[in-house]
């Protein structure tokens, strides 16, 4: 379980390790600003200590040899499905955001999904690198599609289409990286449309209105479009340099509903402008070529897939998030990797790369130049 010898440590990846440490210190002080109206110590000192406990996870992980992992992808992908299922039985937040996705144990509460990515991504890899060499026989793509998308039933049922969205995505990348042939991913976007009829009626009314105000942006902004239209004043509001730290309008005086969770990029350009906008997505595309570095140097498969679904992960994120703060995606709830506030969002996205730099460390032959 724990293997690793002195040298294997010029093979850590600091560069990765640094974008992120830098990235958990951005996020910090952008949600101190963003709730510098509210009760903002709370929420920063959550933040931090998440981000803390998912620094030292980081640092068991790099000294955890990641193949121990693909051992247990049986009972992780059972945990993972059990955690779902609890959710649906136990879980509340279905009349506060719409959908059953929160788990309490005492005052403690957590979202189960934000843990089965972690899980789904550990135990796929390990399915698709059991299976690799004959994944585009029928029957064997139908075992790996029936494992992958069990997960995704059981999300929607909550109902909680944002984070089916990214499940679905994570799935879409690592299969496409297993090799399938582009037949079978022809059928597979043709079964995908042909579903959307089914998939709108298992959706809410207020998700219609996202969409419905995504197509009009001007439909309802009063009320159920307010939301992205605070959004797109505050970033255009902020032009090159911004209005500084601490002095948004829109942000310090709460125009911007969820300003501290999904929409914190329209804080950050507010307040520190295009630069700090730029800034952020240099750092991502820093974090995310690092990663698919990693996965192409893997000497094992199941470290490649893996590594590609935590890609997957992060840039879905990445992009749905941005893209519905400035109008090019609909809005879905979707958090912002290491900016927005939770912590268990958080602490999942520092064990990802603990475990990516685990896959870095635990191999030979690779140095970061």
């Amino acid at each position: 379980m724990f293997n690793l010898k002195r040298k294997a440590f010029k093979r850590f990846d600091f560069i990765l390790l640094t974008t992120v440490v830098l990235l958990s210190i951005y996020g910090i002080v952008v949600i101190y600003s963003a709730t510098l109206s509210m009760d903002n110590l709370r929420y920063v000192r959550t933040q931090s200590i998440s981000t803390l406990i998912g620094l030292a996870a980081i640092l068991f992980l790099v000294f955890f040899d990641y193949q121990f992992l693909g051992k247990l992808y049986i009972p992780i992908y059972i945990i993972s499905i059990l955690l779902l299922v609890a959710v649906l039985i136990l879980g509340i937040g279905d009349s506060d955001w719409g959908s059953r996705s929160w788990l309490y144990i005492g005052n403690f509460g957590f979202q189960p999904a934000e843990f089965v990515k972690v899980g789904l991504i550990i135990s796929l890899a390990k399915y698709l690198d059991i299976h690799k060499d004959d994944i585009n026989t029928p029957f064997v793509l139908l075992k790996v599609l029936a494992f992958a998308f069990t997960p995704i039933v059981l999300i929607l049922l909550q109902p909680d289409a944002g984070t089916a969205m990214v499940f679905i995505f994570i799935i879409a990348l690592m299969i496409f990286t297993a090799g399938i042939k582009w037949k079978l991913i022809g059928l597979a976007l043709g079964a995908g449309l042909l579903s959307l009829p089914i998939l709108w009626t298992r959706l809410d009314d207020y998700q219609k209105d996202r969409f419905f105000n995504f197509i009009d942006p001007s439909r309802d902004t009063s009320n159920t479009g307010l939301q992205a239209l605070q959004g797109k004043i505050a970033i255009g509001s902020g032009k090159i340099f911004g209005r500084g730290l601490f002095q948004g309008t829109q942000t310090q005086f709460n125009y911007i509903p969820e300003k501290q969770t999904d929409f914190i990029f329209p804080v950050i350009v507010e307040e520190l402008g295009f630069i700090g906008g730029a800034v952020l997505i240099l750092l991502y595309f820093i974090m995310i070529h690092r990663i698919i570095k990693i996965a192409k140097n893997s000497p094992d498969k199941f470290g490649s897939f893996m590594s590609i679904g935590f890609v997957g992960m992060f840039l879905f994120h990445i992009w749905e998030n941005i893209g519905m703060t400035m109008g090019l995606m609909p809005i879905t709830g979707i958090p912002l990797p290491f900016m927005s506030y939770g912590g268990t969002f958080q602490l999942i996205n520092l064990i990802s790369i603990g475990i990516v730099l685990s896959v870095a460390i635990h191999r030979e032959g690779l140095s970061f130049e």
